[in-house]
């Protein structure tokens, strides 16, 4: 394996200390990702710079100069708070002809807007539910007549729930109408509304650049929900550790039959290529009570915390924390942007 001298960029209230003796496990939640990506990377034995980011490039700029970095490893999920600038990021990336890990400027944008994908995946006749989408500067007065109640409402852009509780699932139109504009006002996005699939919630991990691997399906269970709450990754589900406590919260390999899991192996590979994907993703699912697919979201450049779902799915088959650290930095380095031609 060849050392290489390795520019990790974070933002920068998500610098880690040196150490976590002492700290909080409330503290460490914050930054874990970004800790163990960098302790990874020194155990590997590469060269590492860790760069705080915040709401100008000039420090990946002074770090390019004094470090000469052979690759970025991309920590970043936003700029200005905003989810969508995160793929402006990796395109200044490009421009400046620094090679990345992670996933391409188009991929990001086109898994970032989840009515776009949705769009675009049912352009390639994979199964999404129906959905109607709401700009900011739009109210809530109908709904095309496709769709359906009950529906989910969450942000077209945003990820990691945000936004998202018992109250985002709506049964008619003045549920519909206060919830958007609590995504509109809170959240400070356009909202999408799609048709709410129950069922049970699935993931599943895949990397690579042109060939594709994927991980086993993961999913996620709650032993204490309460009789008739319906089983959603909320934001209290996915960062409240006393929420998860109280629900019973607990992942692990998706109990599915072995057809189901080839069969939604496929189709994150074929969701992968549809939505010119790279780097590594995580395709969030439901499968219904009839044993139906639907593909909710694509997530490029998911959670690689040590522990957390996606580095637990590859461990499943062989790869080692380090190992799936390493792996995301060479699909990077191998990745060819136009400026490569």
């Amino acid at each position: 394996m060849k050392k290489r001298r390795v520019m990790v960029l974070m933002h920068e209230e998500l610098v880690p200390p040196p150490s976590i003796e002492g700290v909080a496990d409330s503290e460490i939640d914050k930054w874990k990702m970004e800790y163990d990506v960098l302790a990874a990377l020194n155990a590997l034995g590469h060269d590492v710079v860790q760069v705080g980011v915040g709401d100008e490039l000039r420090p990946i700029r002074e770090s390019m100069r004094e470090h000469e970095p052979h690759i970025a490893f991309n920590l970043l999920l936003h700029f200005h708070d905003a989810g969508v600038y995160d793929s402006a990021i990796v395109s200044w990336l490009e421009l400046v002809k620094m090679a990345y890990t992670g996933c391409n400027p188009r991929g990001l944008l086109l898994a970032g807007d989840k009515a776009l994908s949705k769009k675009v995946l049912t352009y390639h006749r994979i199964r999404v539910p129906r959905f109607a989408n709401f700009p900011r500067s739009r109210k809530v007065r109908s709904l095309p007549k496709r769709v359906r109640f009950p529906l989910f409402v969450k942000s077209t852009s945003e990820h990691s729930s945000t936004g998202i509780a018992q109250a985002s699932i709506v049964r008619d139109l003045d549920q519909l109408r206060e919830r958007v504009d609590f995504i509109h006002r809170n959240v400070g996005t356009a909202a999408i509304a799609e048709e709410y699939i129950e069922g049970r919630e699935l993931t599943i991990g895949v990397i690579g650049n042109e060939r594709l691997t994927t991980f086993p399906v993961w999913e996620m269970f709650f032993d204490s929900l309460p009789e008739g709450a319906p089983a959603i990754a909320t934001s209290k589900v996915k960062w409240n550790r006393e929420y998860q406590k109280k629900v019973g919260l607990r992942t692990g390999p998706a109990e599915i039959t072995e057809t189901q899991s080839k069969q939604i192996a496929r189709v994150a590979k074929r969701i992968y290529k549809a939505l010119d994907l790279s780097g590594y993703a995580r395709i969030d699912l439901r499968l219904d009570a009839e044993g139906e697919i639907w593909v909710l979201e694509a997530n490029p450049n998911p959670d690689l915390c040590f522990g957390e779902d996606f580095a637990e799915s590859a461990e499943r088959v062989g790869l080692k924390y380090p190992e799936l650290v390493q792996r995301v930095l060479t699909l990077g380095g191998s990745y060819e942007p136009a400026w490569k031609a």
